[in-house]
């Protein structure tokens, strides 16, 4: 997997954990990870097509929310084998 999606995806987890905010830190995570995504051209598919649609983000950012913070490497895991990105 690319270091960048693997950067992305700690990204969300510890914006979202570790509550910089006192409120939006879901929203603002989710954000974080699409706009890294984007500037670094690993939003899209060689079709054009998101990794990742709204619903999938949206699901994802609450899974990080609720998951106990001893859970975190398999979180970390679960998001990079979801996005399943190729090499």
């Amino acid at each position: 997997m690319s270091d960048h999606f693997v950067k992305a995806v700690h990204l969300l987890y510890f914006f979202i954990k570790n509550y910089p905010f006192t409120d939006g830190n879901k929203c603002s995570g989710a954000f974080l990870f699409v706009d890294f995504l984007h500037k670094n051209r690993r939003l899209l598919n060689a079709n054009d097509e998101p990794y990742i649609n709204d619903t999938g983000l949206a699901a994802l950012t609450l899974l990080v929310a609720e998951s106990a913070p001893d859970q975190k490497e398999t979180i970390i895991r679960l998001i990079m084998n979801m996005l399943a990105v190729p090499n």
